[in-house]
């Protein structure tokens, strides 16, 4: 399992194990406490996490927003969950 956070300073997405407590940002080089970072999604592997990060990237730079609302991130969640069980099956 991976998470998906953002970094404080830079807004840029990124990922943790969960038991890492400490992740370098690679774009400003900030110090995430990663249990302070709010979780967009938990992810099964860091494939998914890569491809998460691009896609949540994508969106927001079409619609020209800084960040998800509420509603995106709890429908985020749900499709993810959706498309894991698919992969299962």
């Amino acid at each position: 399992m991976y998470r998906v956070i953002r970094c404080p300073g830079c807004q840029t997405f990124t990922y943790v194990d969960p038991y890492q407590h400490w992740k370098l940002c690679h774009i400003c080089g900030e110090v995430i406490d990663a249990s302070r970072a709010p979780v967009y999604l938990e992810v099964l592997n860091h494939r998914d996490a890569d491809d998460l990060i691009c896609r949540l990237e994508s969106f927001l730079n079409d619609v020209g927003r800084e960040d998800l609302d509420e509603d995106e991130k709890s429908k985020l969640r749900s499709e993810y969950t959706r498309w894991v069980r698919s992969r299962m099956t």
